[in-house]
């Protein structure tokens, strides 16, 4: 792992739940970390799918760090206008040297407007 590959600036968010009586669902989410990564997106023609009936364009990527204590799976990354979940991973790179995970983006397919 070089640091000259990780390019791209990503927060790392955790969910903060609400936890009133009608606040399901409606939880918010704070900054855990701000770190230097590598992002790499799959094939478009791979990441679209159908799902439950919708049309949905998933953009799946490989995100590569260094090694963080206390990442974990119901975190997000946020990468400018970017949200992205994570789908696998955490998982160790070396001895505590890195960590790699698989997120995707989700977005209807299609025109929005």
């Amino acid at each position: 792992m070089k640091a000259s590959n990780f390019d791209r600036r990503i927060r790392i968010e955790r969910p903060i739940p609400d936890n009133s009586f009608d606040g399901a669902g409606s939880g918010e989410w704070e900054l855990f970390v701000e770190v230097f990564a590598q992002v790499q997106d799959a094939l478009p023609s791979r990441s679209e799918r159908l799902g439950e009936g919708i049309n949905l364009a998933a953009r799946p990527s490989r995100v590569r760090m260094w090694y963080i204590d206390g990442v974990t799976p119901d975190m997000r990354f946020v990468m400018g206008d970017r949200i992205m979940q994570i789908v696998a991973g955490p998982a160790e790179v070396g001895r505590r040297e890195g960590l790699e995970f698989v997120v995707e983006e989700y977005r209807p397919a299609g025109n929005p407007a």
